[in-house]
């Protein structure tokens, strides 16, 4: 079975779509079939794969009710767009409508290792569907003054959905995206975090730099884009893996680290 996990921020501008994009990559470089599911009615994840913006179906369509998860998966993503936003309107008058995201999920994991589900960069209903469907959680913050608010916030909306609908859920972490850690507001930002939650922040920070908007422009991912940069999210896919007990895929991502350092001598 697929383990599952909603990847989610607070706000919008955290890097949270990107880390999606970039661990999905590094975990099907290591041999993990990974399944990335777009749940942002903005669609960047779709774009940031490369997806046709006529794609269909998307996850409306699965969320609607009206064709299968099966059938909306290309090239192992399964897309959102606008309509997306009418579909989650549609869920609010539905009984149930907190599980329907793993009603349609079901049984897909039988083909994957790992589910990366993209939330949208609000503690609303889809996100909350994500984390019901989840086995993990895990929150992106920026290094900033707020950083620790947002994540209060986000374990709130966490917390709400194990108690009432997935009591398994796990909060595998929080990670700092678009850090810069030569400045102190970074550092007191990454110390703040690590003395509310000791054993909840990842070591790994990943850095700033306009090279990822460059790259997703592109669609080509951080890792051969930039591989000095892409070097982070190895680092940080090393950890989850093995906060999940998957060590021997964090054991090939050390593999994969070191061809990549030896492509760019």
């Amino acid at each position: 079975m697929a383990v599952t996990i909603a990847v989610l921020s607070q706000k919008g501008g955290t890097g949270k779509t990107t880390a999606v994009r970039t661990l999905a990559d590094v975990f099907r470089r290591v041999g993990l079939e990974t399944l990335a599911v777009d749940l942002d009615p903005q669609g960047n994840l779709s774009d940031y794969f490369d997806l046709p913006p006529d794609a269909e179906p998307t996850i409306a369509e699965v969320l609607g009710g009206s064709r299968p998860a099966t059938e909306a998966i290309h090239d192992d993503v399964i897309p959102a767009n606008l309509q997306l936003a009418e579909a989650e309107l549609a869920l609010t008058g539905k009984m149930g409508r907190e599980l329907t995201l793993r009603r349609a999920l079901r049984g897909l994991g039988d083909g994957y290792d790992v589910i990366l589900v993209d939330c949208p960069p609000s503690l609303g209903l889809l996100t909350v569907n994500a984390l019901v469907a989840a086995d993990h959680a895990l929150i992106t913050a920026e290094a900033q003054y707020f950083a620790l608010q947002g994540v209060e916030q986000a374990l709130e909306v966490i917390d709400l959905a194990r108690e009432n609908l997935n009591p398994d859920l796990n909060w595998v972490g929080v990670v700092l995206n678009l850090a810069d850690m030569r400045t102190v507001h970074s550092r007191e930002a990454y110390q703040s975090l690590a003395d509310a939650y000791p054993d909840q922040v990842f070591r790994t920070t990943i850095r700033q730099s306009i090279a990822y908007a460059e790259s997703a422009e592109r669609a080509v991912s951080i890792l051969d884009y930039r591989p000095d940069l892409g070097a982070d999210y190895l680092a940080l896919a090393r950890e989850l893996l093995d906060r999940l007990g998957l060590e021997d895929a964090s054991e090939r991502v050390e593999s994969l680290a070191g061809e990549l350092a030896g492509g760019r001598r």
